[in-house]
């Protein structure tokens, strides 16, 4: 773990991570490396490095991030980006919202592995999470759905003012028009898509910025599944 001990070095000096940040970070690469479930396809600490925790640390790079007081990760799974947020942001309240009972319990242990007090492990769907209702600042999105999807589920959970953070990597028009569609209608506002470079193997990476502007309209969230089911698109 030499080589992982000097690159966390290196991410804890770009992104000017807490003390202790690095020995959590190690210690969440190994619970990932040995866990039993299927909750990533990339285990080997040198590349989850890489692919998970400085794609995830990236997100330090919008102002909202770092300033949130109340971050939700949707399909939070092997906690990429949330744990790692929750590492990197201790003052910050971070809930992890996953519907799968086995990553669930993977993300409980984790959080106390890593001393996390500031972690709540939401385990539903987004849309049954009534709990969430307008009440985060950030909502977080990786690897889970497309971006007029991230919109609806989101919308509803963000407080005025809060902004939802998308990673995706190339830019895909359709995708983009489906999303400022979708946000027209959930009350969201699109800021052009930043592009990242969270690590140097990295390929093409952006992360969508949606900022919540207008409450949420009646009838969202719709009941589980709609959104993918029926999705809102530029189209319709």
């Amino acid at each position: 773990m030499a080589s992982v001990g000097e690159r966390i070095e290196e991410l804890a000096r770009r992104y000017e991570l807490p003390a202790g940040a690095g020995e959590k970070l190690v210690a969440l690469l190994r619970m990932v490396a040995e866990e039993p479930i299927a909750i990533t396809s990339v285990r080997e600490p040198e590349r989850a490095l890489d692919v998970h925790v400085a794609d995830s640390l990236v997100g330090l790079e919008v102002s909202a991030v770092r300033g949130a007081a109340t971050i939700a990760d949707l399909g939070a799974g092997g906690g990429f980006p949330g744990l790692v947020l929750a590492i990197a942001r201790p003052e910050a309240q971070v809930r992890l919202v996953e519907s799968v009972a086995k990553k669930c319990d993977f993300l409980r242990r984790a959080a106390e592995e890593c001393g996390l007090g500031n972690v709540e492990v939401v385990c539903a769907r987004a849309e049954e999470w009534r709990e969430g209702l307008d009440a985060n600042d950030v909502v977080t999105a990786r690897a889970l759905a497309p971006l007029n999807v991230l919109v609806e589920y989101a919308a509803p959970l963000l407080r005025e003012g809060g902004t939802l953070v998308a990673w995706k990597g190339r830019r895909d028009p359709a995708e983009e028009a489906d999303g400022s569609a979708a946000a027209e209608i959930m009350g969201l506002e699109p800021a052009e898509p930043l592009r990242v470079d969270p690590f140097p193997e990295a390929d093409e990476r952006h992360l969508y910025l949606y900022s919540k502007v207008r409450p949420t309209p009646p009838g969202y969230p719709r009941r589980p599944g709609m959104a993918r089911k029926r999705p809102l698109r530029a189209s319709t």
